[in-house]
């Protein structure tokens, strides 16, 4: 028999029961459906932490002060002030493939200007961190080394921040009390929004770090990280040990002992952030996908049924001459039309569920073609593997006893 001829006779066989049919393929139309909305959602939010971190900078290692022991008791990062102003100095002039370094304290305190006053994040920063953390200007412009050496009262502010205290008024020029302190605003950066943990990056000033240290904090002498940069990704893993080994010189760490230092480089920092979103979008995944196999046993049960009350017509088919490779291609046909135009429906329902949890949730959303390719190949293969038996069970029916069945 033609697959023409056996085309038609299976397609016309599910338009016999249009709602079964419907009913059958509705499992494919949801389990494809999920796949891609939850794999969609997934992968934006992976794609929103990398550009996060990638707001880091490139090639960018992070070292953070602390991690010391003291009468049993440990502490984290930032835990205790272990790096020095001269520590950065080291990293500077003892490390080649190191182009840039922002020694960085970290304070909160009351900002006022007139009868307006707001509490937020001070960042105290060499004049490097600008260029390291690619942090453009939106109005204004940064302060200078010369500003850093001089520890003058300077300060570049965040979007949030002047908004709050400004409101839309020009606030290049402008003086900014830090704990009564007046800093001369020369700056104002371009938005980056909120942070992987939800922080607004926007509220934010940011000053030299010598002005922090003398008229912030009040005369701390202690670095909380320091912010380095290397000139190619390749640099990032010999760089950061060359870094480990001169700070554990410098702190006289012997060998065996606990680093009272931690030092990060962008590319852990990113597979660290992206894990638990990995992890997330392959459980939902997963459940999507056993959807999809409820979906298959579906088309399996329907068509095991559909051989039984199709038993006559069967017998008679072979008793006119179909053989039992044209019986096995009718009902795969069937099950594979079933679940491939299941397949297409659940794709453009999966698109258009991620494109609705995206703008109700305002959740990011990356709808990739790959899984898209693979949701549809996996529906029909789904037809193809669950389909099989019944044609097979209905290829292998006696004429004799088919023609007989009531």
């Amino acid at each position: 028999m033609r697959i023409g001829s056996t085309f038609k006779i299976a397609l016309r066989a599910l338009r016999r029961n249009k709602l079964r049919s419907a009913l059958t393929a509705l499992g494919i139309i949801i389990g494809v459906g999920a796949v891609i909305a939850m794999v969609s959602i997934g992968n934006g939010a992976k794609s929103q932490v990398e550009a996060q971190i990638a707001g880091l900078g490139e090639n960018v290692i992070l070292i953070f002060s602390g991690s010391t022991t003291a009468s049993g008791i440990r502490t984290g990062w930032g835990g205790a002030g272990t790096l020095k102003i001269d520590d950065a100095e080291a990293i500077r002039r003892e490390i080649p493939a190191v182009t840039l370094v922002s020694e960085e304290v970290v304070s909160t305190a009351q900002v006022a200007s007139g009868n307006q006053n707001w509490f937020t994040r001070i960042y105290g920063e060499s004049a490097e961190y600008f260029d390291l953390r690619q942090w453009a200007l939106a109005d204004g412009a940064p302060f200078t080394d010369q500003d850093v050496r001089s520890a003058n009262k300077v300060c570049v502010v965040g979007r949030t921040t002047a908004t709050q205290i400004f409101g839309s008024d020009d606030v290049v020029g402008q003086v900014l009390r830090v704990k009564n302190v007046p800093f001369q605003i020369t700056g104002v950066l371009t938005p980056k929004g909120l942070s992987s943990q939800g922080t607004d990056q926007d509220d934010i000033v940011i000053m030299p770090y010598t002005s922090a240290m003398k008229r912030v904090l009040g005369g701390g002498t202690t670095l909380r990280n320091i912010n380095a940069q290397v000139a190619s990704p390749h640099d990032l893993a010999p760089a950061q040990q060359q870094i480990i080994e001169l700070l554990r010189q410098r702190h006289n760490i012997r060998a065996g002992r606990d680093d009272d230092f931690t030092v990060r480089n962008q590319e852990e920092i990113a597979a660290a952030a992206t894990a638990t979103t990995e992890t997330m979008t392959a459980l939902l995944a997963g459940v999507a996908v056993i959807s999809l196999v409820v979906g298959g046993i579906g088309i399996m049960n329907i068509m095991l049924v559909s051989v039984t009350e199709r038993t006559r017509e069967i017998g008679t088919r072979m008793a006119v001459g179909a053989h039992g490779r044209d019986i096995l291609t009718q009902f795969l046909i069937e099950a594979i039309s079933l679940s491939a135009v299941g397949g297409i429906i659940g794709i453009i329902t999966g698109i258009a569920a991620a494109k609705i949890i995206a703008a109700m949730k305002n959740w990011p959303s990356l709808i990739s073609p790959t899984s898209i390719i693979l949701a549809f190949l996996v529906s029909a293969g789904v037809g193809v593997f669950f389909g099989f038996y019944p044609a097979r069970k209905a290829a292998q029916l006696d004429p004799i006893d088919a023609l007989r069945y009531e």
